[in-house]
């Protein structure tokens, strides 16, 4: 257990700060945590779908904040306490890493150890599109569990997700790393992995290195900018493959430094 121990430890992305207390006034259970993230938290790319203009959301909606910081916005917008259920347009919109750092606080604040994943989804569009999750130590199994705290009921029923989202099932989560050595071992088309219309093993590298990066306290880094590359550096060196297949067999090692080469 000395080694889950790590992952009650808060890093400056998930550390509640001033809203620790908070994290301790909210239940244990992982379903109805998920359920108080999603009522005080919106989706940018689903903004429609809850009736919201994506031409008025604010330079916050993309980008993914300090939980302290991602929480002040939710108190700015609507002070009602965290359990109770904001109406869309008084929720603070981020992306799927808000709602996955956001469980991972509050699990960690709960001394249960927790950990942002990225990786690849099933359950949105055809093939496996970019996403990002909670893994968590679920005691009474002795094993990791998926959690996806964005999944409400609207997108279970757009997306006929029948599974819980408090414990996603394995075949339709992919960490970026077990992505990384199908698509090596030809298992898999690197086509089946990207975001939108960007696909590719070359995308599939940007997560194996986001991966490892949250896995060692880095929820966020500069291969979020991958979309500065131009398409002439979107590409995959000979040398880079041992580094990039031993970050996939082991994405939780220590740290190793990887700078974007597209950036100046």
């Amino acid at each position: 257990m000395e080694e889950k121990k790590r992952w009650t430890n808060h890093s400056q992305m998930s550390d509640p700060i001033h809203h620790r207390g908070l994290m301790a006034e909210l239940p244990n259970e992982v379903g109805r945590l998920n359920d108080i993230i999603q009522g005080v938290l919106v989706h940018a790319d689903w903004a429609e779908e809850y009736g919201l203009d994506q031409t008025k959301l604010d330079g916050s909606a993309r980008k993914t904040l300090p939980i302290a910081e991602r929480f002040d916005d939710v108190f700015a917008r609507d002070p009602q306490p965290l359990h109770r259920r904001r109406p869309a347009e008084r929720r603070s919109t981020g992306t799927c890493r808000d709602f996955a750092l956001a469980l991972s606080s509050i699990l960690r604040s709960k001394t249960v150890p927790a950990r942002v994943r990225c990786g690849f989804a099933s359950y949105f569009f055809a093939g496996w599109e970019d996403h990002w999750v909670c893994e968590y130590w679920n005691e009474a199994t002795r094993r990791w569990h998926l959690s996806d705290a964005q999944i409400d009921r609207m997108l279970k029923e757009k997306n006929q997700i029948k599974f819980d989202p408090a414990d996603v099932p394995r075949d339709c989560f992919m960490p970026a790393g077990e992505a990384w050595l199908k698509c090596r071992r030809e298992t898999v088309h690197p086509n089946a992995f990207g975001h939108g219309e960007v696909k590719g093993l070359w995308f599939v590298k940007i997560n194996v290195v986001r991966d490892h990066y949250v896995l060692n306290g880095r929820e966020t880094s500069d291969w979020d900018r991958w979309r500065e590359a131009d398409f002439s550096q979107r590409l995959i060196r000979p040398q880079e493959l041992p580094l990039l297949d031993k970050l996939a067999s082991d994405p939780a090692q220590d740290l190793i430094e990887v700078l974007p080469d597209w950036l100046p």
